[in-house]
């Protein structure tokens, strides 16, 4: 005779009905089918109140589990994040505790568990690591000592009209000043972008900028007609090493998520694009929370310069004993019966030669070092560099200490030396 073959619940149910029959106790049903008493009142329990589905095998996960996030605050959380998609869990937390600080929010661990069981996270991309810098730029300590300037990848609309963004950043605060779709990538539309922000925000130290057009030039110095007027302004332009766009990190990480959160995809047209440009604009300084201000937004760090943008450029003072000459429009200054080549962005500027050496001279405009003229050669050269030879040119350890103001520092006369 072969085995016969039941199931679980058979067996169960086989018990329950012997059970029944009153002709057997429950201890002697126990025994008989090799469960405990626990077992066997457990099983009668469940079929009274749920039939034969509550004699199948029950998961032992409690039912009721203690660091349960409450269905208020999970949808809330949630929320939030489809307002923000590219919030993160301690972003979402920070604003979270910021703004609703009488309520107990989950950890930004379970808050991530829970955009995880949602299907509303991205698994980040791998990206190669970069080395430090083994000649990094001056930290920014206070708001307005340097700005950020930089275009962003150029990309087009829906309609096809191409989008050029322009974008000043604060070092010190991440405070986002302007993101801008100019007409052009030119010195003329880029100052007028920049003059309505040095009206709102008054005027920065330094100002930190690449080595292409409209902000620097191949001419003495590095100046194009924008860092001249910078420099008029009294602003100091310094200038990142070519190829080199992780001395200017912060504003390349900015651009990132502006990317992300404004021209994936881009709007329909242009006038949609710098209105998604104003919203981020408005998020990203006052309601995104930053890792690296504590979890605080820009605007909580960031305050309006002391310098504000004067009504009228003053002229340019230079030291006594120095020669002063004015660049022509072909680019160049006479000196005795030569033409030294300076720059056509200086044209119709006075530049002032300060005396170092027997026939020796170090050329300055206002208070920005152009270079180093020898009579002898008949050229002006470039200077050396705290940072020694081959330092990037422009960077801040390559600029001599000016004092504030603008004007180049005194030197005697040399018929004191």
């Amino acid at each position: 005779m072969g085995w016969k073959e039941t199931s679980v619940v058979e067996e169960r149910f086989r018990f329950i009905q012997d059970h029944r029959s009153g002709d057997w106790s429950l201890s002697e049903l126990c025994r008989q089918y090799g469960v405990s008493r626990k077992t066997g009142y457990k099983w009668l329990e469940r079929y009274e109140g749920q039939g034969l589905e509550g004699l199948q095998d029950q998961s032992r996960a409690p039912l009721h589990h203690p660091n349960e996030v409450m269905a208020e605050v999970a949808e809330a959380v949630l929320d939030l994040r489809r307002q923000h998609p590219l919030w993160g869990p301690e972003k979402l937390h920070a604003w979270l505790q910021r703004n609703a600080p009488e309520i107990v929010w989950p950890a930004p661990s379970t808050i991530g568990e829970l955009l995880k069981r949602k299907g509303m996270t991205v698994p980040p991309k791998r990206h190669r690591r970069v080395g430090p810098s083994l000649n990094p730029l001056s930290h920014a300590e206070a708001a307005n000592q340097v700005w950020c300037i930089d275009f962003k990848g150029w990309f087009r609309c829906g309609d096809g009209s191409r989008c050029d963004p322009l974008t000043i950043t604060d070092a010190h605060s991440r405070y986002l000043l302007r993101c801008q779709a100019v007409a052009g990538m030119d010195a003329r539309s880029v100052r007028d972008v920049m003059e309505a922000a040095f009206r709102e925000f008054g005027l920065p130290t330094d100002l930190l900028n690449d080595n292409g057009e409209p902000f620097a030039s191949q001419g003495v110095g590095g100046l194009s007609q924008l860092s001249v007027w910078w420099v008029k302004l009294d602003i100091r332009p310094v200038r990142i090493p070519p190829g080199k766009p992780q001395y200017n990190g912060k504003h390349e990480r900015m651009h990132r998520t502006l990317k992300a959160a404004t021209a994936t995809p881009p709007a329909a047209n242009l006038r949609l694009q710098q209105q998604s440009f104003d919203e981020f604009r408005e998020e990203y300084n006052h309601q995104r929370p930053h890792e690296a201000l504590q979890m605080k937004t820009p605007g909580q760090f960031y305050t309006a310069s002391c310098r504000p943008y004067p009504s009228r450029l003053r002229e340019p003072e230079y030291g006594n004993g120095w020669e002063v000459r004015r660049v022509r429009e072909c680019g160049r200054m006479r000196w005795w019966s030569d033409n030294v080549f300076v720059g056509r962005a200086l044209s119709g500027e006075a530049i002032g030669l300060e005396p170092i050496d027997d026939g020796v001279w170090r050329v300055w405009f206002y208070a920005y070092p152009l270079g180093r003229f020898d009579e002898r050669k008949g050229k002006i050269t470039k200077l050396e560099t705290a940072a020694g030879r081959g330092a990037p040119e422009g960077a801040h350890e390559a600029l001599p200490h000016t004092p504030s103001g603008g004007k180049p520092p005194e030197t005697p006369s040399p018929l004191s030396l």
